[in-house]
Protein backbone atom coordinates (compact mmCIF):
# COMPACT_ATOMS: atom_id res chain seq x y z
CA UNK A 1 0.00 0.00 0.00
CA UNK A 2 1.27 3.19 -1.19
CA UNK A 3 0.07 6.24 0.88
CA UNK A 4 0.14 9.65 -1.21
CA UNK A 5 -0.18 13.09 0.32
CA UNK A 6 -1.88 15.38 -1.76
CA UNK A 7 -1.37 19.91 -0.87
CA UNK A 8 -5.30 20.11 -1.85
CA UNK A 9 -5.19 23.79 -1.56
CA UNK A 10 -2.46 24.53 -3.94
CA UNK A 11 -2.53 25.87 -7.44
CA UNK A 12 -5.34 27.69 -9.55
CA UNK A 13 -8.41 25.38 -8.83
CA UNK A 14 -7.79 23.73 -5.38
CA UNK A 15 -9.82 21.62 -4.19
CA UNK A 16 -12.31 21.82 -7.08
CA UNK A 17 -8.97 19.73 -9.41
CA UNK A 18 -7.04 18.01 -6.56
CA UNK A 19 -10.06 15.94 -4.95
CA UNK A 20 -11.53 14.28 -8.25
CA UNK A 21 -8.45 13.49 -9.06
CA UNK A 22 -7.36 11.81 -6.32
CA UNK A 23 -10.35 9.98 -6.25
CA UNK A 24 -10.11 8.72 -9.50
CA UNK A 25 -6.49 7.70 -8.94
CA UNK A 26 -7.56 5.78 -5.75
CA UNK A 27 -10.39 4.30 -8.18
CA UNK A 28 -7.72 2.73 -10.49
CA UNK A 29 -5.43 1.86 -7.78
CA UNK A 30 -6.30 -0.23 -5.50
CA UNK A 31 -2.75 -0.29 -3.48
CA UNK A 32 -3.09 3.26 -2.76
CA UNK A 33 -4.46 5.40 -0.07
CA UNK A 34 -4.70 9.03 -0.39
CA UNK A 35 -4.13 11.85 2.39
CA UNK A 36 -5.92 14.85 1.56
CA UNK A 37 -4.42 17.59 3.33
CA UNK A 38 -6.21 21.10 3.68
CA UNK A 39 -8.77 22.66 5.45
CA UNK A 40 -11.28 20.34 6.44
CA UNK A 41 -14.85 21.59 6.05
CA UNK A 42 -13.96 22.42 2.58
CA UNK A 43 -12.47 19.03 1.98
CA UNK A 44 -14.92 17.12 3.36
CA UNK A 45 -18.04 19.20 1.40
CA UNK A 46 -16.05 18.00 -1.73
CA UNK A 47 -15.96 14.35 -0.66
CA UNK A 48 -19.46 14.49 0.18
CA UNK A 49 -20.54 16.12 -2.67
CA UNK A 50 -18.35 13.30 -5.04
CA UNK A 51 -20.52 10.40 -3.00
CA UNK A 52 -16.86 9.55 -1.16
CA UNK A 53 -17.12 10.82 2.43
CA UNK A 54 -16.77 6.89 3.51
CA UNK A 55 -14.32 5.77 1.00
CA UNK A 56 -11.72 4.16 3.64
CA UNK A 57 -8.47 4.54 1.36
CA UNK A 58 -9.21 8.36 1.49
CA UNK A 59 -8.84 10.32 4.49
CA UNK A 60 -8.70 14.27 5.79
CA UNK A 61 -5.57 16.03 7.52
CA UNK A 62 -6.47 19.46 8.70
CA UNK A 63 -4.33 22.41 7.74
CA UNK A 64 -5.63 26.23 8.50
CA UNK A 65 -3.39 27.77 6.11
CA UNK A 66 -2.65 28.05 2.20
CA UNK A 67 0.43 29.51 0.65
CA UNK A 68 -0.95 31.43 -2.13
CA UNK A 69 0.80 31.48 -5.41
CA UNK A 70 2.36 34.84 -4.87
CA UNK A 71 3.68 34.11 -1.46
CA UNK A 72 7.69 34.41 -1.61
CA UNK A 73 9.72 30.80 0.04
CA UNK A 74 10.66 32.50 2.74
CA UNK A 75 7.67 33.54 3.99
CA UNK A 76 5.69 30.34 2.93
CA UNK A 77 8.54 28.38 5.23
CA UNK A 78 8.95 30.88 8.11
CA UNK A 79 4.84 32.10 8.95
CA UNK A 80 3.03 29.45 7.30
CA UNK A 81 3.78 26.31 9.38
CA UNK A 82 0.39 25.10 9.13
CA UNK A 83 -0.02 25.39 5.37
CA UNK A 84 -1.46 22.61 3.43
CA UNK A 85 2.26 22.71 1.48
CA UNK A 86 3.87 22.22 4.90
CA UNK A 87 1.66 19.64 6.61
CA UNK A 88 1.75 17.31 3.23
CA UNK A 89 5.43 17.60 3.26
CA UNK A 90 5.66 17.09 7.11
CA UNK A 91 3.51 13.58 6.43
CA UNK A 92 6.91 12.31 4.09
CA UNK A 93 9.02 13.28 6.53
CA UNK A 94 7.32 11.36 9.34
CA UNK A 95 6.83 8.22 7.14
CA UNK A 96 2.69 8.39 7.40
CA UNK A 97 2.77 9.57 3.21
CA UNK A 98 5.45 7.92 1.00
CA UNK A 99 5.43 10.72 -1.13
CA UNK A 100 3.69 14.54 -1.75
CA UNK A 101 2.01 16.14 -4.92
CA UNK A 102 1.44 19.50 -4.78
CA UNK A 103 0.09 22.37 -7.72
CA UNK A 104 1.31 24.93 -5.47
CA UNK A 105 3.74 28.08 -5.36
CA UNK A 106 7.07 26.29 -6.79
CA UNK A 107 9.56 28.40 -5.08
CA UNK A 108 7.92 27.18 -1.65
CA UNK A 109 7.72 23.78 -2.36
CA UNK A 110 11.59 23.21 -2.66
CA UNK A 111 11.90 25.55 0.14
CA UNK A 112 9.74 23.76 2.28
CA UNK A 113 10.79 20.07 1.06
CA UNK A 114 14.48 21.14 1.54
CA UNK A 115 14.09 22.44 4.84
CA UNK A 116 11.88 19.80 6.16
CA UNK A 117 13.33 16.79 4.45
CA UNK A 118 17.01 17.38 3.77
CA UNK A 119 19.20 16.40 1.43
CA UNK A 120 20.00 12.64 0.38
CA UNK A 121 23.54 12.05 0.90
CA UNK A 122 25.81 13.38 -1.73
CA UNK A 123 23.83 15.77 -3.19
CA UNK A 124 24.40 19.87 -3.19
CA UNK A 125 21.63 20.72 -4.84
CA UNK A 126 17.84 19.50 -5.98
CA UNK A 127 17.09 19.58 -9.37
CA UNK A 128 13.90 20.01 -11.09
CA UNK A 129 12.97 17.31 -13.71
CA UNK A 130 10.42 16.85 -15.54
CA UNK A 131 9.55 14.52 -18.96
CA UNK A 132 8.64 15.87 -22.70
CA UNK A 133 7.48 14.41 -25.27
CA UNK A 134 9.86 13.87 -28.53
CA UNK A 135 9.83 12.06 -31.61
CA UNK A 136 10.51 8.99 -30.13
CA UNK A 137 9.01 9.01 -27.19
CA UNK A 138 10.09 10.78 -24.28
CA UNK A 139 12.74 11.81 -22.68
CA UNK A 140 13.76 13.68 -18.89
CA UNK A 141 14.88 17.03 -19.03
CA UNK A 142 16.64 18.84 -15.58
CA UNK A 143 16.99 21.33 -14.34
CA UNK A 144 13.82 23.01 -15.08
CA UNK A 145 14.43 25.92 -12.76
CA UNK A 146 16.00 24.83 -9.01
CA UNK A 147 19.70 26.40 -9.84
CA UNK A 148 20.22 29.23 -11.81
CA UNK A 149 23.88 28.92 -11.06
CA UNK A 150 25.82 25.92 -11.50
CA UNK A 151 29.08 24.68 -11.43
CA UNK A 152 30.25 21.69 -13.62
CA UNK A 153 29.73 18.99 -10.90
CA UNK A 154 26.14 20.14 -10.32
CA UNK A 155 25.47 19.06 -13.86
CA UNK A 156 27.08 15.79 -12.85
CA UNK A 157 25.03 14.77 -9.95
CA UNK A 158 22.10 15.90 -12.09
CA UNK A 159 22.89 13.61 -14.76
CA UNK A 160 23.46 10.67 -12.58
CA UNK A 161 19.90 11.63 -10.17
CA UNK A 162 18.00 11.82 -14.21
CA UNK A 163 19.48 8.51 -15.14
CA UNK A 164 18.03 7.28 -11.76
CA UNK A 165 14.69 8.73 -12.80
CA UNK A 166 14.65 7.19 -15.92
CA UNK A 167 15.81 3.92 -14.28
CA UNK A 168 13.20 3.72 -11.81
CA UNK A 169 9.85 5.33 -13.94
CA UNK A 170 11.46 3.73 -17.93
CA UNK A 171 13.04 0.48 -16.30
CA UNK A 172 15.95 2.00 -18.61
CA UNK A 173 19.20 0.89 -16.58
CA UNK A 174 21.92 3.26 -18.84
CA UNK A 175 20.05 5.95 -20.33
CA UNK A 176 21.40 8.15 -22.75
CA UNK A 177 22.78 11.63 -21.51
CA UNK A 178 23.04 14.59 -23.43
CA UNK A 179 24.43 17.67 -22.24
CA UNK A 180 22.41 21.00 -23.40
CA UNK A 181 24.68 23.61 -25.58
CA UNK A 182 24.90 25.53 -28.31
CA UNK A 183 26.74 23.20 -30.45
CA UNK A 184 27.81 19.21 -30.82
CA UNK A 185 31.41 20.42 -30.59
CA UNK A 186 33.19 19.74 -28.08
CA UNK A 187 34.85 23.16 -28.16
CA UNK A 188 31.56 24.65 -27.94
CA UNK A 189 29.98 26.35 -24.76
CA UNK A 190 30.99 28.07 -21.70
CA UNK A 191 34.02 27.00 -19.08
CA UNK A 192 31.24 25.06 -16.72
CA UNK A 193 29.45 23.36 -19.58
CA UNK A 194 32.82 22.17 -21.40
CA UNK A 195 34.04 21.33 -17.75
CA UNK A 196 30.95 19.21 -17.30
CA UNK A 197 31.34 17.17 -20.64
CA UNK A 198 34.61 16.26 -19.81
CA UNK A 199 34.02 15.10 -16.06
CA UNK A 200 30.75 12.65 -17.70
CA UNK A 201 33.03 11.81 -20.40
CA UNK A 202 35.31 10.57 -17.56
CA UNK A 203 32.54 9.06 -15.90
CA UNK A 204 30.71 5.41 -16.10
CA UNK A 205 27.50 7.71 -17.38
CA UNK A 206 26.45 6.56 -20.56
CA UNK A 207 27.41 9.56 -22.08
CA UNK A 208 26.11 10.90 -25.94
CA UNK A 209 27.78 14.39 -25.62
CA UNK A 210 26.71 17.80 -26.24
CA UNK A 211 23.04 18.37 -27.46
CA UNK A 212 21.11 21.18 -28.86
CA UNK A 213 18.00 22.78 -28.70
CA UNK A 214 16.33 20.95 -31.29
CA UNK A 215 17.63 17.44 -29.88
CA UNK A 216 15.13 18.13 -27.01
CA UNK A 217 12.11 17.46 -29.55
CA UNK A 218 13.81 15.07 -31.56
CA UNK A 219 14.61 12.17 -28.68
CA UNK A 220 18.17 12.25 -29.70
CA UNK A 221 18.94 10.96 -25.30
CA UNK A 222 16.94 9.94 -22.73
CA UNK A 223 17.91 12.68 -20.36
CA UNK A 224 18.52 16.40 -21.32
CA UNK A 225 20.78 18.18 -18.49
CA UNK A 226 21.18 21.92 -17.95
CA UNK A 227 21.15 24.70 -15.35
CA UNK A 228 18.25 25.74 -14.02
CA UNK A 229 18.32 29.25 -16.13
CA UNK A 230 19.08 27.27 -19.49
CA UNK A 231 16.30 24.79 -18.68
CA UNK A 232 13.32 27.07 -17.76
CA UNK A 233 13.19 29.25 -20.53
CA UNK A 234 13.50 26.32 -22.88
CA UNK A 235 10.56 24.40 -21.08
CA UNK A 236 8.65 27.80 -21.23
CA UNK A 237 9.65 28.81 -25.12
CA UNK A 238 8.45 25.52 -25.73
CA UNK A 239 4.72 25.82 -23.75
CA UNK A 240 4.88 29.40 -25.79
CA UNK A 241 5.34 27.87 -28.98
CA UNK A 242 2.84 24.99 -28.52
CA UNK A 243 0.38 27.91 -27.41
CA UNK A 244 0.96 29.35 -30.62
CA UNK A 245 0.90 27.04 -33.22
CA UNK A 246 -2.66 25.55 -31.37
CA UNK A 247 -3.77 29.05 -31.57
CA UNK A 248 -3.03 29.29 -35.69
CA UNK A 249 -4.42 26.07 -35.91
CA UNK A 250 -7.59 27.09 -34.24
CA UNK A 251 -7.81 30.17 -36.49
CA UNK A 252 -7.01 28.68 -39.72
CA UNK A 253 -9.54 25.92 -39.02
CA UNK A 254 -12.68 28.31 -38.27
CA UNK A 255 -11.57 31.27 -40.63
CA UNK A 256 -14.41 30.34 -43.08
CA UNK A 257 -16.94 27.64 -43.73
CA UNK A 258 -14.76 25.96 -46.29
CA UNK A 259 -12.46 25.70 -43.41
CA UNK A 260 -15.03 24.57 -41.45
CA UNK A 261 -15.62 21.63 -43.32
CA UNK A 262 -11.86 20.88 -43.63
CA UNK A 263 -11.80 20.61 -40.02
CA UNK A 264 -14.67 18.31 -39.56
CA UNK A 265 -12.85 16.17 -42.04
CA UNK A 266 -9.58 16.41 -40.69
CA UNK A 267 -11.28 15.84 -37.08
CA UNK A 268 -9.90 12.30 -36.20
CA UNK A 269 -6.48 13.18 -37.41
CA UNK A 270 -6.74 16.58 -34.95
CA UNK A 271 -7.82 14.22 -31.97
CA UNK A 272 -4.92 11.77 -32.46
CA UNK A 273 -2.34 14.92 -33.13
CA UNK A 274 -3.99 16.58 -29.52
CA UNK A 275 -3.45 12.91 -27.86
CA UNK A 276 0.77 12.81 -28.78
CA UNK A 277 1.04 16.63 -27.63
CA UNK A 278 -1.16 16.52 -24.83
CA UNK A 279 0.72 18.44 -21.58
CA UNK A 280 -1.45 17.25 -19.58
CA UNK A 281 -0.14 13.27 -19.61
CA UNK A 282 3.52 14.99 -18.70
CA UNK A 283 2.40 16.74 -16.09
CA UNK A 284 4.54 16.48 -12.69
CA UNK A 285 7.57 17.31 -12.38
CA UNK A 286 10.21 15.36 -9.45
CA UNK A 287 11.70 17.49 -6.71
CA UNK A 288 15.05 15.34 -6.80
CA UNK A 289 18.10 14.88 -4.58
CA UNK A 290 15.52 14.96 -1.41
CA UNK A 291 15.45 12.39 1.20
CA UNK A 292 11.50 12.10 -0.02
CA UNK A 293 9.14 11.75 -2.45
CA UNK A 294 8.20 15.43 -3.75
CA UNK A 295 6.32 16.14 -6.83
CA UNK A 296 4.85 19.19 -8.36
CA UNK A 297 1.92 19.87 -10.52
CA UNK A 298 1.45 22.61 -12.86
CA UNK A 299 -0.43 24.99 -11.15
CA UNK A 300 -3.12 25.48 -13.85
CA UNK A 301 -3.89 21.56 -14.40
CA UNK A 302 -6.59 20.15 -14.25
CA UNK A 303 -7.94 16.86 -12.23
CA UNK A 304 -6.59 14.81 -15.88
CA UNK A 305 -3.16 16.40 -15.63
CA UNK A 306 -2.70 16.44 -11.74
CA UNK A 307 -4.12 12.66 -11.88
CA UNK A 308 -1.04 12.25 -14.05
CA UNK A 309 1.41 14.23 -11.22
CA UNK A 310 -0.10 11.49 -8.54
CA UNK A 311 0.95 8.68 -10.79
CA UNK A 312 4.01 10.39 -11.15
CA UNK A 313 5.01 10.15 -7.42
CA UNK A 314 3.12 6.80 -6.95
CA UNK A 315 5.65 5.48 -9.15
CA UNK A 316 8.58 6.80 -8.13
CA UNK A 317 7.91 5.97 -4.33
CA UNK A 318 6.60 2.03 -5.64
CA UNK A 319 9.86 1.57 -7.52
CA UNK A 320 12.45 2.73 -4.77
CA UNK A 321 13.74 6.10 -6.73
CA UNK A 322 15.42 7.09 -3.31
CA UNK A 323 17.21 4.15 -3.11
CA UNK A 324 18.64 4.08 -6.52
CA UNK A 325 19.79 7.56 -6.81
CA UNK A 326 21.63 6.77 -3.47
CA UNK A 327 23.43 3.63 -4.96
CA UNK A 328 24.06 5.66 -8.53
CA UNK A 329 25.60 8.59 -6.50
CA UNK A 330 27.59 6.17 -4.24
CA UNK A 331 28.68 4.41 -7.86
CA UNK A 332 29.82 7.96 -9.08
CA UNK A 333 30.58 9.63 -6.62
CA UNK A 334 30.95 13.48 -7.17
CA UNK A 335 33.50 16.09 -5.48
CA UNK A 336 31.43 19.40 -4.62
CA UNK A 337 33.89 21.03 -2.47
CA UNK A 338 35.52 22.81 -4.58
Amino acid sequence: MVSIAIDCMGGDHGPSVTVPAAISFAARESDVRMILVGGEAVLAAELARLGQSSNPRISIRAASEVVLMHDPPATALRNKRDSSMRVAIDLVKSGEADCAVSAGNTGALMAISRFVLKMLPGVERPAIASFLPTQRGRTVMLDLGANVNCRPEHLVQFAIMGSALVGAIDHNDRPSIGLLNIGEEEIKGNDVVKEAAEMLRASSLNFYGNVEGDDIYKGTTDLVVCDGFVGNVALKTSEGLAQMLAAYLREEFTRNPLSKLAALLALPVIKRFKHRVDHRRYNGASLLGLRGVVVKSHGSADAFGFEFAIQRASDEARNGLLDLISARLHAQPVDTAS
